[in-house]
């Protein structure tokens, strides 16, 4: 049974949109290595309409300059959770009908992990399937903005892991806490 692994960029304020405003400049080579690892891990990606949509505007044409991690996204097969497409390029499937539905089907498959990318209404489908969070949390206060996970009801997580990168980025990790 494959995991699914949710990875989302947040301020210290909990804000998670608008991050090309916030996170561009704490890119450095241990945060691409962290990132790089979680990916080459990924036997897929879930992504919803607007990751979808950003992803795929920049991706496919990003080989030359962000070369084996341009070409890794490109190849994996991309499943899309949205209630308007119909249809997606880039190796991509629109997930249609119940997602959490078919995410459950999914991670039943061999293979390496499911990897999500972006935080917001999808994961309100998702709460009850996601095996871990990557949370990387920018040295940010954003003042204003879409919160992580927002509306939800009160979730209990487990620490797992952190991982300080230079940039001052901590890359928190949780998983869903299990009866005791």
């Amino acid at each position: 049974m494959r995991k699914l692994i949710e990875s989302t960029f947040i301020t210290l304020d909990g804000v998670i949109d608008k991050l090309e405003t916030w996170s561009i400049d704490y890119f450095d080579e241990e945060y691409g290595k962290y990132s790089n690892d979680l990916l080459t891990g990924a036997s897929a990606l879930l992504l919803g309409r607007e990751t979808y949509e950003g992803f795929a505007s920049y991706w496919p044409t990003a080989e030359e300059s962000d070369g084996e991690y341009a070409v890794t996204i490109n190849k994996l097969p991309k499943y899309v959770a949205s209630r308007t497409l119909t249809e997606a390029a880039w190796n991509a499937t629109v997930i249609q009908g119940d997602v959490a539905e078919a995410v459950a089907e999914l991670k039943k498959e061999d293979g390496g992990h499911i990897l999500k990318f972006g935080t917001g209404e999808l994961d309100r489908a998702l709460l009850g399937l996601v095996d871990e969070y990557h949370f990387w949390v920018h040295p940010v206060i954003a003042g204003s903005g879409q919160r992580v996970l927002d509306g939800v009801d009160t979730t209990h997580l487990e620490y797992v892991r952190s991982t300080p990168l230079p940039s001052g980025v901590i890359v928190h990790v949780y998983s869903p806490k299990r009866p005791k």
